[in-house]
């Protein structure tokens, strides 16, 4: 069988299975499959597919039919300027998350050392991002998840960063280290009722850890901020990832513990999508 026919029948197959992007996809799949660019596959349409590369196109059609996210079957996502490993440990880096990295840049001179912290990592891909862009600056990287701790040091060993930031696997209610400048935090933030209703390339896929925010979705992001304030220097700034409707509860939260709100930022649908705050005394 050719590219051309393997790409049809892949597409056809997604296609019946209501997934969003059956060429891209299929593309995608026969890329990794080949290991090759998309581009050269298009150019060279007519050339067979032995039958290791048969099998295992057939293998990651199968997960993608059955909704499995694309990021986890290829094993990476670009994130900022860069390109992470990602796998079913951790949340898909998405692009309104990029907003925290763009915000958090402006209070980070180009030459400056600032001490900063990363609660709830991940894949690492915001704090590495911060890194690649500020080099002088050093972190610390907090995952109440074993697993996602490792894909996060896998990351910053990707990018050498490994000697620059300290992964901890660890809650950050237990958390003692104090005096940083910047804390960034992701944080579970999606409702009981919102959960159920995700796609299900999220809802069966992704950790429900790092989606779940609780009943009312402020459980996560109370104890940030709570914990935050011994953490952070005086002046120094508290960077949150919201909801969608979370904007002014957050507010109250932050103006109860002594934050002054500097800005909220919107993503790129319109959204309220990133707060940023100074902890005053």
């Amino acid at each position: 069988m050719n590219y051309h026919a393997i790409l049809q029948k892949g597409k056809n197959i997604l296609k019946k299975n209501n997934i969003q992007s059956p060429h891209l996809d299929a593309e995608l799949i026969l890329s990794k499959v080949t290991n090759k660019k998309r581009e050269e596959i298009l150019l060279n349409i007519n050339n067979k597919l032995n039958n290791v590369h048969l099998r295992k196109f057939r293998n990651y059609l199968l997960r993608r039919k059955q909704k499995e996210p694309m990021a986890y079957i290829l094993g990476y996502k670009h994130f900022w300027k860069y390109k992470f490993f990602t796998n079913n440990s951790v949340l898909i880096p998405r692009p309104d998350t990029e907003l925290i990295v763009e915000e958090t840049l402006k209070y980070i001179p180009i030459n400056q050392s600032k001490k900063i912290l990363d609660v709830g990592t991940g894949s690492g891909c915001i704090v590495i991002s911060l890194l690649k862009d500020r080099p002088k600056c050093k972190a610390t990287a907090l995952d109440i998840s074993r697993k996602a701790i490792n894909v996060a040091k896998t990351n910053a060993k990707l990018h050498q960063l490994e000697n620059k930031i300290n992964f901890i696997n660890i809650d950050i209610d237990k958390y003692k280290s104090s005096n940083y400048d910047l804390i960034i935090s992701n944080p579970p933030y999606i409702n009981s009722i919102d959960l159920n209703r995700l796609d299900d390339d999220i809802k069966f896929h992704e950790p429900r850890l790092a989606l779940s925010g609780g009943s009312d979705g402020f459980r996560d992001l109370k104890k940030v901020i709570k914990k935050s304030r011994e953490l952070l220097k005086i002046n120094g700034k508290l960077i949150l990832e919201i909801g969608s409707g979370q904007k002014d509860k957050v507010i109250r939260l932050l103006n109860k513990y002594c934050y002054y709100v500097n800005t909220v930022s919107k993503d790129l649908s319109g959204n309220d999508r990133c707060i940023i705050s100074t902890k005053l005394k």
